[in-house]
């Protein structure tokens, strides 16, 4: 039995080394939603997501997506950072937390397609 290797897939939280990065975007190691699918990211090595944070000044932003995750820590999935990145050549990782809860994610699409309206 061969073991498939490990590739993100769209609703998981993963670990991404968001550096380098320029001006006000996210920086060093950071959770983010995967959006894209488990084959694409497999193809292409290329994973489409929010980043995510604890940082509590988000607690205001309204394209913030609050929720509390394992062991009621508070989360904020950005739903106006979309961001692509070549997940394999950036040491991507499952975080901890597997995935996010399923509302969460309906919400992180709801939030950026509201933004970007890429479905009417």
């Amino acid at each position: 039995m061969s073991k498939v290797a490990w590739a993100p897939d769209r609703g998981d939280i993963i670990w991404i080394d968001c550096n380098p990065q320029v001006g006000r975007e996210m920086k060093n190691m950071h959770p983010m939603l995967v959006l894209s699918p488990r084959a694409f990211n497999e193809t292409t090595s290329i994973v489409i997501g929010l980043p995510m944070t604890t940082a509590e000044y988000n607690d205001t932003n309204p394209f913030a997506i609050k929720f509390k995750g394992p062991k009621n820590v508070t989360s904020y999935v950005l739903g106006h950072q979309p961001k692509s990145f070549d997940w394999r050549a950036r040491g991507a990782k499952p975080h901890p937390w597997k995935q996010a809860p399923h509302e969460v994610f309906l919400a992180a699409c709801e939030q950026l397609n509201q933004i970007i309206s890429i479905c009417e």
